[in-house]
């Protein structure tokens, strides 16, 4: 009797986990999922919609299905792709080529391998970082840019942004790192996911879950850990940049999180761009797919439909 009510009791824990993680927001069925070889990694890519393409680009403490419900909605007009990075998700873990020049042409090689010429881009986090890249060496593959709520390293007042102690993270590296948070990273993880919330909340525990059993996947914390490590060398790549007299002409709206980058994103941006435009996601920190989607598609969307 003891045996089977502890099966019973594994049984039901197991259930709902399955549960938890079964209510992460999904792509729709329309949407297929392939693996592209380039530039030394495999990107697992999610494709759906038909119209113009519009790439969707995430950042640190999740992946590519963070988008799925801004997907589901752009799939209606656009033809929508959503990659892993490389080095988290379902994309390969390489043991470098975590500058954001170099994932640049990861994006690069996913778009020649769909055969997309050009795109608007949707970006978020380490994901502004891979797109501001993208936009500065191939500024003619990109027709409107959407960063939201993360600074990119070298541009505007980057140093002072790396002194606020909110971001220890940025330097938080050496030979041990790796080893302290392994089967520990839903620790580490919750950290982010609660001090960057307006509300933590929000972010689900289904959500909680489903991200850390992806980032606890082999090869997965070394690469965040690279992605971050290598912000130095960005910095110096966009300073060379503006430096020889650089800037993005396409159309800009930088988003911030009210209780986050909020203003400070288009204030920040105006220095390597032409044509800002500022908003504000209200009601939300710096996870504005979890924290407020709906103002965040809306406000998405209709930047994109003016260049429709």
């Amino acid at each position: 009797m003891l045996k089977l009510l502890k099966f019973a009791l594994a049984f039901g824990a197991l259930a709902s986990a399955a549960q938890a993680v079964a209510q992460v927001p999904a792509f729709p069925a329309s949407f297929t999922t392939r693996t592209i070889e380039t530039n030394g990694a495999a990107i697992h890519v999610r494709v759906g919609g038909q119209g113009p393409a519009v790439v969707l680009l995430h950042g640190y403490g999740e992946t590519g299905d963070m988008w799925a419900p801004m997907a589901a909605d752009l799939a209606r007009d656009y033809a929508v792709v959503v990659p892993d990075l490389r080095g988290l998700g379902f994309s390969s873990k390489p043991q470098s080529g975590f500058d954001k020049k170099t994932q640049a042409g990861d994006v690069a090689g996913v778009l020649d391998a769909l055969k997309i010429e050009r795109a608007d881009l949707v970006t978020h986090d380490i994901g502004n970082m891979v797109g501001f890249a993208f936009a500065a060496q191939h500024p003619q593959r990109v027709h409107r840019f959407v960063l939201i709520d993360a600074p990119v390293p070298g541009v505007g007042p980057w140093e002072e942004i790396l002194k606020n102690p909110l971001l220890w993270h940025f330097r938080f590296g050496g030979p041990d790192v790796e080893r302290l948070v392994a089967g520990r990273e839903r620790i580490y993880l919750d950290r982010f996911w609660n001090e960057f919330s307006a509300t933590p909340s929000r972010f689900t525990e289904a959500a909680r879950e489903h991200y850390a059993k992806l980032y606890a996947l082999p090869g997965a914390m070394h690469s965040g850990f690279a992605q971050f490590a290598a912000f130095d060398k960005d910095a110096i790549d966009n300073r060379t940049y503006l430096a020889s007299g650089g800037k993005l002409t396409m159309p800009v709206l930088a988003l911030g999180g009210e209780k986050s980058f909020g203003t400070a994103m288009a204030a920040t941006l105006s220095s390597a761009a032409t044509d800002v435009t500022g908003g504000v996601i209200s009601d939300s920190g710096h996870w504005i797919m979890e924290e407020n989607p709906a103002a965040t598609i809306t406000m998405v969307r209709a930047f994109l439909d003016k260049g429709r």
